[in-house]
């Protein structure tokens, strides 16, 4: 393991959509806790986002597939509560 192998300290479900919760929703669909796990895992320093909304464009996912994002919203309201917030 990494020495930059970040944990959690604790995690909560989102309540209401936001910017963040947006990007937290595309890493949990690739497979990621978030942008920390992702970087780690795939040994990269940035990740590829929209310029014009600032979300997530494209992830890789641990089976090398990849993820392709729209810039607009893709985490509707009924899918909120679902997505994991953590805590570092």
């Amino acid at each position: 393991m990494a020495k930059a192998d970040i944990k959690p300290k604790s995690i909560c479900h989102a309540k209401k959509w936001s910017d963040e919760v947006e990007n937290l929703y595309r890493f949990q669909q690739a497979g990621y806790r978030d942008e920390v796990e992702y970087k780690q895992v795939k040994q990269v320093d940035t990740v590829e986002c929209w310029p014009e909304t600032g979300f997530v464009k494209k992830l890789q996912r641990r089976d090398n597939t990849f993820y392709y994002y729209d810039k607009q919203r893709e985490c509707e309201d009924r899918e909120v509560h679902k997505v994991k917030v953590y805590v570092y």
